[in-house]
């Protein structure tokens, strides 16, 4: 009897590890088979099975310390969960949704890295003892500053109606949860689900291996597409936030910075905002637009769908953006042209919509100029990729370059 209830308060115990409305390891306990022969063994705590008590090894599981140190769960155990989390979480009409820290919802310097143009950010900062309402924030006992993307709040109260959401950072666990103290200081959105380096399968590598989410059901936002090698069909790639100098310099840009010029994103038409108009589209697509089965749906498919609604009904030509002798075929931004939905084309005719250049006096820019067709430079195509919107063609302007 004794060791029965044993059982059932270490049942208890992991109910209490996270509140989440839809979370596999609350909605549902583990399978329990208190018959100490026939255990399937779920998952353990330092080598012991969390139902029976007995030594396991754990080599095949996954390790889920931030749920709760030390918590490994099998591999069964983990399709089992993703099942029951997913059954219910489409039940309430709700995907999976990963977002990366810096440089996606924030962006942190060290106090150190602050330029003299930046020394006034220290009179500016908000108060700690109500981050709701502040923005910008200074972390002394990290040497820290941090400063939330525009829009930030809003977008997670209103993707968290149509996502259940994680924090995924490269970041270290105790950064990972100060800055999920500032974003979600009631803990309304996260609830635990913070991910840091720490917790990863992979060294430089994220993967939805420590998600209980199923992959068909997850959504990623993040501004580094290497860090998801596996993943890259789930991801929307973010346009990064350099709102301080060292971000600029951490990427190589000889620029100011939004702090440098006293400036920062806009709200209603930043990156945030955009991108919660995607998620709403992605969301409505999912739940209310396709014709098959709610569960073998798959999110990813419907990426790309509307990825390719982008730059529908445009016919690109490129005149001297890629080396010579190169593949044109190969290059990333005609990838990512097609990918937007575009059709690319080495030569020029009457269907041609876009000549893409960054010199006006090729023959081609010059060709589009008297055909009266769209002349733009490449950073139109990556603005359509960053914000899933074709952009105005205007804004992207091909001067000639000096030695013509």
């Amino acid at each position: 009897m004794r060791n029965k209830r044993c059982k059932t308060e270490k049942l208890d115990d992991l109910e209490g590890l996270q509140g989440s409305t839809s979370q596999g390891l609350i909605e549902e306990k583990l399978e329990v088979s208190l018959n100490k022969d026939t255990c399937s063994h779920p998952g353990s705590f330092g080598q012991m099975c969390i139902l029976c008590g007995q030594r396991v090894d754990d080599e095949s599981s996954v390790t889920f310390g931030y749920i709760h140190k030390g918590l490994r769960l099998g591999n069964d155990e983990i399709v089992r969960l993703r099942s029951t989390d997913m059954k219910n979480l489409l039940r309430h009409k709700k995907l999976y949704l990963v977002l990366d820290l810096d440089h996606t919802l924030l962006n942190s310097t060290q106090l150190n890295h602050l330029t003299a143009e930046e020394e006034y950010l220290k009179g500016q900062s908000d108060s700690l003892q109500d981050v709701s309402k502040g923005s910008l924030f200074m972390l002394e006992f990290m040497q820290m500053m941090t400063k939330l993307r525009p829009f930030v709040r809003t977008f997670l109260k209103e993707a968290s109606e149509m996502f259940e959401m994680y924090i995924y950072t490269m970041g270290d666990r105790p950064y990972a949860l100060e800055m999920a103290k500032l974003l979600d200081p009631k803990k309304e959105y996260f609830n635990g689900r913070v991910i840091s380096r720490d917790d990863g399968t992979q060294k430089h590598q994220k993967g939805l291996d420590v998600v209980l989410g199923q992959d068909s059901a997850v959504v990623i936002l993040d501004d580094t597409e290497n860090a998801w090698t596996k993943h890259k069909d789930n991801l929307i790639l973010m346009e990064r936030y350099h709102f301080f100098a060292s971000s600029c310099r951490q990427f190589g840009f000889d620029c100011k910075s939004l702090s440098q010029l006293k400036s920062d994103e806009s709200e209603p038409d930043g990156a945030l905002a955009s991108i919660l108009k995607i998620l709403r589209q992605i969301h409505h697509i999912f739940f209310d637009e396709l014709d098959s089965d709610l569960a073998s749906r798959d999110v990813r498919q419907v990426l790309k769908t509307v990825r390719k609604e982008v730059l529908k009904n445009c016919k690109i030509v490129f005149s001297r953006v890629f080396p010579t002798k190169f593949q044109p075929e190969n290059h990333l931004l005609w990838k990512m042209a097609e990918q937007l939905g575009a059709t690319c084309s080495t030569e020029t005719d009457s269907s041609v919509t876009h000549i893409v250049s960054m010199d006006a006096g090729t023959e081609k820019s010059r060709w589009a100029v008297k055909e009266n067709k769209f002349l733009v430079h490449p950073r139109w195509i990556e603005a359509a990729n960053f914000f899933w919107q074709k952009q105005p063609e205007e804004n992207f302007p091909v001067s000639q370059t000096k030695n013509q």
